[in-house]
This record gives C-alpha cells, sequence and structure tokens, in this order.
C-alpha cells in the first residue's frame, strides 16, 4: 500500500469519526430538546387560573386540585415535592408510597439455588396544604415530575357569600343571647321561666359557636389551598438469586441405620405379640379347664 492510499484511507477514517461524533452531539440536543419541550408542554398543560390568587381582590375561594401523573421514579419525585411543599411554606397531610406484586416467578438455576423475578409496581398518594398565593406555583414546580399525566381537575370554589352570612349568624346570636340573659336577670321569676331560657340561651350559644368554627374552617381552606396527587411509575422488574431450602431426604439416615431400626421396630413388636398373648393367660385356663372336664364326666 502506497502513501497517496494510505494518507486517504486516514482522511476517510477521520471524516467517518468526525461524523459520528457530530451525529452523537445532534440527537443529544434533540434529546434534550424534547425534554425541555415535554416539562414546558405539562406545565402549560397543568397550569389554570383557577390557582391563580387574583390580586386585590375581596372574594374568597377555596381551592382544590386533583392530580394524577406517571413519573420516573415515585420515591425521588416524593421526595423533590415535598421539598417544593415545604420550600413555599407548605406542609404535607398525607403519604402513602407502597409497592403492588404484579407477578413473581421462581425458576430453579441449579440444586442449590432458584432465582425470584418478581414485577412490580410503584404508587404514592398524597394530600398537601399550600398557602393560596403560592397554589399555581407549586402545580408548575410539580409539573417537572410529570412523564405522563393522567389527569388534573383544579376547582375554585366562591365562599364570600357563605362567610358573609355565617357572620350576620353571629351577630344575630351574639344579640339574641344578650337580650335573653337581661331576660333570666330582670324578669325571670319562676323557675321554670329560668329553666326554658336558660335552655334556650344555651341553644344560641351553640349555634354561635358553630358559624364561629365554620367561618374559622372555611377561612383556613381559603389560606391553605389543598392538592390531592396520585403518582405512579412504569412497572419495574426486580430479578434476585436465593438459596433453595434443603429437601427432606437429605436428612435420612442410611441403609445400615435404616435396617438396625427395622430389626428393633421387629423385636418390640414381637415383643407386644408375647405380652398380648400373656395377658390371654385366664381365658386358655378356662379353656383347657373346660376341655378337661368335657373328656373327664360328659364321655363318662
Amino acid at each position: 500500500m502506497n502513501r497517496n492510499t494510505k494518507f486517504a484511507l486516514a482522511l476517510l477514517l477521520i471524516g467517518i469519526a468526525i461524523s459520528c461524533k457530530q451525529a452523537q452531539s445532534e440527537n443529544a440536543e434533540a434529546s434534550s430538546n424534547i425534554t425541555e419541550a415535554v416539562a414546558a408542554d405539562s406545565t402549560s398543560v397543568i397550569s389554570s387560573s383557577a390557582a391563580v390568587q387574583p390580586k386585590n381582590s375581596t372574594r374568597k375561594f377555596v381551592r382544590t386540585a386533583d392530580i394524577k401523573f406517571k413519573v420516573k421514579n415515585v420515591a425521588k419525585s416524593t421526595g423533590g415535592i415535598e421539598d417544593a411543599t415545604t420550600k413555599f411554606g407548605g406542609f404535607v397531610t398525607y403519604t402513602n408510597l407502597q409497592s403492588t406484586i404484579n407477578d413473581e416467578d421462581r425458576t430453579k438455576v441449579s440444586p442449590d439455588s432458584t432465582l425470584v423475578t418478581t414485577k412490580y409496581t410503584v404508587d404514592n398518594s398524597m394530600t398537601i396544604r399550600v398557602p393560596n398565593t403560592q397554589l399555581d406555583t407549586v402545580i408548575k414546580t410539580i409539573a417537572h415530575q410529570i412523564g405522563f399525566l393522567n389527569y388534573r381537575v383544579i376547582k375554585a370554589d366562591d365562599v364570600t357569600l357563605q362567610m358573609l352570612s355565617n357572620k350576620m349568624a353571629q351577630h344575630r346570636s351574639a344579640s339574641t343571647e344578650k337580650r335573653i340573659a337581661t331576660a333570666i336577670d330582670t324578669k325571670g321569676k319562676k323557675l321554670n321561666q329560668v329553666i326554658d331560657a336558660e335552655e334556650n340561651l344555651d341553644a344560641k350559644k351553640e349555634a354561635n359557636d358553630a358559624k364561629t368554627l365554620e367561618n374559622l374552617s372555611l377561612k383556613d381552606q381559603v389560606n391553605f389551598s389543598t392538592l390531592t396527587l396520585l403518582i405512579y411509575q412504569d412497572q419495574t422488574v426486580k430479578q434476585e438469586m436465593i438459596a433453595n431450602e434443603k429437601s427432606i431426604n437429605a436428612y435420612r439416615p442410611n441403609i445400615g441405620l435404616q435396617v438396625w431400626d427395622s430389626i428393633k421396630t421387629g423385636w418390640f413388636v414381637l415383643e407386644n405379640i408375647i405380652s398380648f398373648v400373656v395377658l390371654l393367660w385366664p381365658f386358655a385356663l378356662i379353656g383347657a379347664l373346660g376341655f378337661f372336664g368335657y373328656k373327664r364326666f360328659l364321655k363318662k
């Protein structure tokens, strides 16, 4: 092979190497672009104006969100979601991470070993509470974990009138309580009248307390939105080699010991037979006496 041929071959190899490197770079860049596009698409799909707290608004909204989606790794995504929840001033009220076995197969590969193949899925049900002003931000942060979105339901229930109604009921109840208490002090003369008035007063106080607690609950739901998440991942396959348990045949005695045990067992049986025969000696005695009597007296 002359120098020109070698030089041409070297140039060809260098060109092929450069082309392969450029192709790998383009593929990596394309994959990165696809990943970023998927994340951006998930963020745009999962976000909603219902999760945004309007500025300078006098209305009170109870916001809730239900989201189900697939992730690459449930455990890692759970940690990321919990960190994001804490970061934005929220807290986790419920989390249930579990693995469900879909199928299990055992293959004996040697007298001492068995290959166990387990197919399972991992999922987690979570409930988190976040400040209403951070709901949309938390949802967008969670969107980066999404591989496939099953559904997202976001609700914004207007409870402005309900809270106003509870306040008005509280004022009416407080006014009624004052009048009843004054009537008891000034006009309650008879015992029955006083008892009825006290019971009525207790009922009004109880109704007032119920409205107060209801308003406090609504305020808490308004200030902190509730997110219910159901995350899962693709089925995972795990293979594990385990040791086989020894068969009971491995503990059987040798033939000599078995023969000796059989001899002893036979001797014990013989002893039992002899003991049983000896146990019947009264019947043998009666039979012998009967036979002797028959020979001696009945024949004569």
